[in-house]
């Protein structure tokens, strides 16, 4: 990057800059645009039983109901593995045994977006009740492996960093 200047910041939420940078061939840009979203950190809870913990609930993203699973924004000072574990319990009422990581990835290979921390967490059981407030009510079930599997055939997913959390938890079942 040759030169920075952000031109709109509504923090932690929302940034956009406007970059001068050298690509690696050489070629400069003059007007590459950099949009910054609210770091997250998004958990596929594992009940004992191999069991998924789910949330149906509705996204004003996508606007409509979707399977997902616990997420939310990374707080200042906070770790991405606490996040995940905080949002389990908030969310769902679940805490964590243990949270293995899945990996870190942007969502915009060019403008970059924002940065999700992804994690599957062993061993969750029900220690208290989620805390609901307007938009995070959640229809919670459990279900298994292969009942989500079919749900994102059927295209019941409304949020891709939940297909991507999926699709990386998956891998680590069975």
């Amino acid at each position: 990057m040759l030169a920075r200047e952000q031109v709109f910041a509504a923090r932690p939420y929302v940034a956009v800059a406007r970059e001068r940078v050298r690509t690696p061939n050489g070629t400069i840009v003059d007007d590459f645009y950099q949009v910054e979203l609210a770091t997250f950190a998004v958990c596929v809870p594992v009940a004992p039983d191999g069991r998924i913990v789910t949330m149906w609930q509705y996204k004003h993203g996508p606007r409509r109901i979707g399977l997902g699973f616990p997420a939310g924004f990374v707080e200042v000072d906070e770790t991405p593995d606490s996040a995940g574990g905080r949002e389990l319990l908030e969310e769902t009422g679940y805490t964590a045994g243990r949270l293995e990581s899945l990996g870190s990835y942007v969502d915009n290979g060019n403008q970059r977006g924002s940065l999700g921390h992804y994690f599957i967490a062993h061993d969750c059981t029900r220690t208290a009740d989620p805390i609901a407030d307007d938009l995070e009510t959640a229809d919670i079930r459990l279900m298994t492996p292969a009942a989500i599997d079919a749900a994102l055939d059927a295209g019941d997913f409304a949020v891709i960093h939940h297909v991507a959390a999926w699709g990386l938890a998956r891998t680590k079942l069975d």
